[in-house]
């Protein structure tokens, strides 16, 4: 049934996400497009999109929306449930694994063993958000690639458009006004962005 498999699938992502939402996104990829089917790349990067420019952390939006969409097909209560059963999967190894630190905390925390662990997992996540950065980010200039270990599946094509507002973006959030090195807002740039893709790829159809 669809609704367990939600909450056993993103039970294991929940399970094997260490630092964040962005270092989920590997396995997404894996679980949900790869094993499952449940999702195109281009839809995972659509709802990476929505997911970041909607409040919430990243890895909850995402949960949930891919829920919703899979209960959908059993209706307006089935994308609800869906959802539900998605969020509550990936959320639940996160609470079960706080419980316990919280019991062990004082006891452990200075153990060799543990700060090992810790040490050992920051570059992990480093690697992994550096990997989804560098799949989904490929996927999005390069729109013909499939991304996968020496699988090609047609020439590059580049698309400009999407490559120059991602340049664009890039420059204004590097920029710093005045004398307090004031920066533009994410928000902003997340609306000019979303402006320029309505004026270009709606609009303008280009």
């Amino acid at each position: 049934m669809i609704f367990l498999s939600l909450i056993w699938a993103f039970f294991k992502i929940g399970l094997f996400t260490v630092g964040g939402g962005y270092s989920m996104i590997p396995m997404l990829e894996t679980v949900v497009i790869d094993q499952l089917g449940w999702l195109t790349k281009e839809e995972l990067l659509d709802f990476v999109g929505v997911a970041e420019s909607t409040p919430g952390p990243l890895a909850i939006n995402l949960a949930t929306f891919i829920g919703s969409m899979q209960g959908g097909a059993y209706g307006v209560w089935g994308s609800i449930l869906g959802g539900i059963c998605a969020t509550f999967g990936v959320v639940l190894p996160s609470f079960i694994i706080i419980i316990i630190i919280a019991v062990l905390f004082e006891k452990f925390i200075n153990s060799s063993a543990v700060q090992g662990f810790f040490y050992g997992v920051r570059p992990v996540v480093v690697g992994l958000v550096a990997a989804s950065a560098v799949s989904l980010g490929l996927s999005v200039v390069f729109p013909l690639l499939n991304i996968k270990i020496s699988e090609w599946s047609a020439p590059a094509g580049i698309d400009l458009i999407s490559l120059g507002i991602m340049a664009l973006i890039f420059v204004l959030g590097a920029l710093r006004f005045g004398k307090k090195k004031i920066k533009i807002h994410p928000a902003f740039l997340i609306l000019i962005s979303a402006a320029l893709g309505v004026l270009l790829f709606g609009v303008l159809g280009v």
